[in-house]
């Protein structure tokens, strides 16, 4: 019975607190509290309930049968827009905090909001090496299952919530992407319900032009309905090797060479300042030192960028196995580095045995909690940007990031980008090697403003034809936009599709000039 009064005690002395304080003034300056007794166990049965619903859905084999049933009421709620008179332009009717952006989908409550519940692995084709998913499944869900059965995808983009709609229609990439290209180019069919409530299939062959138009249009050309996906052999582990490199143009050197390496599973590189790094090199086996097992992903385990970090204060290179769907999502129990702002002692020993089991707290969860005036203040202290550059052009963006942004760590992915129609390409006809820089966090630079540096780094990533990730603040007007993006197949097919009164143009829907 005592346990019991003294947690009434303490629960009745944090509201008391709360109401002195404010609910505001804990949010923003104690976040901490509010996300650790709130937020990590809600997050907890979050998962929980999904994976669960996963697991039964997908034994039971109930998918494939409601998926056809689910699909024909997508088509029913588009056409009965259109008898409607089309007044307003469509959107998924999912709730903007529930997606992985920290951008806010303001749309939403202005749009005609089309539900879509479809959230099932379909089928997995070991012969054809093809998995069939729906839009919102995610990647956790993908690996539970398909790693379970000794089966991967090429590329598995980090973050157990990324969902299959959001790398298609915006992008996704990993450490693997300079093998096989972006999420979109494993990726052999798409099938969307347009604008005029009919269902079509898309692939390289099938309906090419609406194939390649389809990634990155966030949704602006159709519903995505369902997916299929190029799936490879597995695995048990990753042998993971780091290597401490400094000096700028040794680190741009290193990363690069290990990137054309094609006997190089994974290639990443964690940039600690502008001449710190470690670039991480692995391959997938089934052998494994005993003593070099390192099970990163377990809830006890340290964050994997402060991990990584030891190699590069103790200047010792380094060999580990970690097993295989721990190193995909290596960097979710810390979302990256993000989690360190919001718990400043979640790599605490302490914390982590005792809590750790219940990270990371869902972004969605933490973007629904943020309020207005903490989504404002991080919009002017904080930069959440991916920018991807061509690989030759890796020590200038560098040294840009560094005098505009001065945010540590930057996260380095190399990835292969195919010469293909649709919006993003090489500027000439061959395949080139572009990296992701990103980069999370609180800006370091003397009086940083969000918008002018912003657009300072946007200006470079264009002059070196490279392209800005949409799920985040985007500051460029309409023109600069389509300098760095090339509209013309999207146009053409947007025109071909009537989307012009079904859907807004991706500028419309994700640039900030464009929606204040």
């Amino acid at each position: 019975m005592e346990p019991a009064v003294s947690l009434a005690v303490c629960a009745l002395l944090f509201l008391l607190w709360i109401r002195v304080k404010g609910l505001e003034f804990v949010l923003i300056h104690q976040r901490w509290v509010f996300v650790c007794l709130f937020l990590l166990p809600l997050s907890l049965i979050f998962d929980i309930y999904y994976y669960m619903r996963a697991w039964v859905v997908f034994k039971l084999s109930s998918a494939p049968r409601l998926h056809e049933q689910r699909v024909r009421d997508i088509q029913k709620q588009v056409r009965e827009w259109k008898e409607q008179g089309s007044k307003t332009f469509m959107c998924t009717g999912r709730p903007g905090w529930l997606t992985v952006s920290l951008r806010v989908g303001k749309y939403k409550k202005t749009h005609k909001n089309i539900m879509i519940n479809l959230m099932d692995i379909l089928e997995v084709d070991t012969k054809k090496q093809i998995v069939r998913v729906e839009p919102l499944v995610t990647m956790g869900q993908v690996t539970s299952l398909i790693n379970s059965i000794g089966w991967t995808l090429p590329v598995l983009p980090e973050l157990d919530d990324l969902t299959v709609g959001g790398l298609i229609m915006g992008t996704g990439i990993e450490s693997s992407s300079h093998k096989y290209g972006l999420f979109q180019h494993i990726c052999t069919a798409y099938e969307l319900v347009l604008a005029d409530g009919s269902f079509v299939r898309c692939t390289p062959s099938e309906n090419s032009d609406l194939f390649y138009a389809v990634p990155w249009s966030c949704g602006t050309l159709g519903f995505l309905v369902a997916a299929e996906i190029r799936i490879i052999p597995a695995k048990k582990y990753v042998k993971l090797s780091f290597e401490p490199v400094r000096g700028l143009e040794a680190i741009c050197n290193k990363f690069k060479h290990e990137s054309q390496q094609q006997e190089n599973h994974f290639v990443e590189g964690l940039l600690y300042s502008l001449d710190e790094a470690v670039i991480m090199t692995g391959v997938m086996t089934d052998e494994v030192e005993p003593s070099k097992l390192n099970s990163i992903g377990n809830y006890y385990k340290p964050w994997f960028f402060k991990h990584v970090e030891n190699y590069l204060k103790t200047n010792q290179e380094g060999l580990e196995y970690i097993p295989l769907r721990h190193y995909y999502h290596r960097h979710t129990r810390s979302i990256f580095w993000e989690l360190q702002d919001i718990i400043p002692f979640g790599n605490n020993p302490i914390f982590r045995y005792l809590f750790g089991w219940m990270v990371p707290p869902k972004i969605s969860l933490l973007k629904l909690t943020q309020g207005e005036t903490l989504r404002k203040l991080y919009e002017q202290h904080h930069v959440v940007q991916d920018m991807l550059v061509p690989m030759k052009c890796m020590i200038p963006a560098l040294h840009t990031f560094h005098n505009d942004i001065h945010v540590y760590p930057i996260w380095l992915c190399p990835f292969i980008l195919p010469s293909q129609p649709g919006l993003v390409h090489p500027k000439g006809n061959e395949t080139e090697l572009y990296v992701d820089i990103g980069a999370y966090g609180e800006p370091r630079v003397k009086h940083f403003e969000a918008r002018s540096c912003m657009r300072q780094l946007e200006k470079f990533v264009r002059s070196v034809h490279g392209f800005q990730m949409l799920y985040a603040d985007c500051y460029m007007n309409r023109e600069e936009f389509w300098e760095m993006f090339d509209g013309s197949l999207y146009h053409r097919l947007r025109d071909q599709l009537n989307c012009h009164d079904a859907f807004p143009e991706v500028y419309d829907k994700i640039c900030k000039a464009a929606r204040h």
